[in-house]
């Protein structure tokens, strides 16, 4: 797949977000802290010199959360699609759960529900590695059960 032309805010969030991840950001964050600490005296530890630590976390606190929330997003997205493309790929999984995330709340809990019941279902096979999608599984209990009132 060709890696196309990034936008220069998708680059540099990249980038942070890679950088702010490591052993190094966290050590020139303790650094500032430090320095922050030692001029402390220099300036009679004063509101301003209080007001430049409070006003520095705040900035980089609030930037951050966008940055976070912009990365959890993109792998998000992408555990999704390569999810999509497993079941799509596969014979047995129901092809319902692709897009599964477009979904609204109320349908996410019908469909939970139907996984309860294929839980349930599961519950009585005998055979503990049996798997089967919920139409599947649907059909096999109605069978299995239709025998026994016979």
């Amino acid at each position: 797949m060709k890696h196309r032309k990034t936008n220069i805010f998708e680059k540099l969030s990249h980038y942070a977000t890679m950088f702010t991840g490591t052993t190094k950001a966290f050590i020139i964050a303790c650094l500032i802290i430090v320095v922050w600490l030692l001029t402390g005296p220099l300036f009679h530890f004063s509101d301003t010199w209080q007001l430049v630590i409070n006003t520095g976390t705040t900035i980089i606190t609030f930037l951050m959360v966008f940055l976070i929330q912009r990365m959890q997003n993109k792998d998000s997205h992408a555990v999704h699609l390569k999810l999509n493309e497993l079941i799509a790929s596969l014979k047995g999984p129901s092809n319902r759960l692709i897009d599964i995330e477009d979904l609204t709340e109320k349908e996410l809990e019908i469909l939970s529900s139907y996984f309860r019941s294929l839980s349930t279902l599961a519950k009585k096979e005998k055979d503990l590695s049996q798997s089967h999608s919920i139409e599947e599984a649907e059909e096999l209990h109605v069978e299995k059960y239709a025998k026994d009132i016979y």
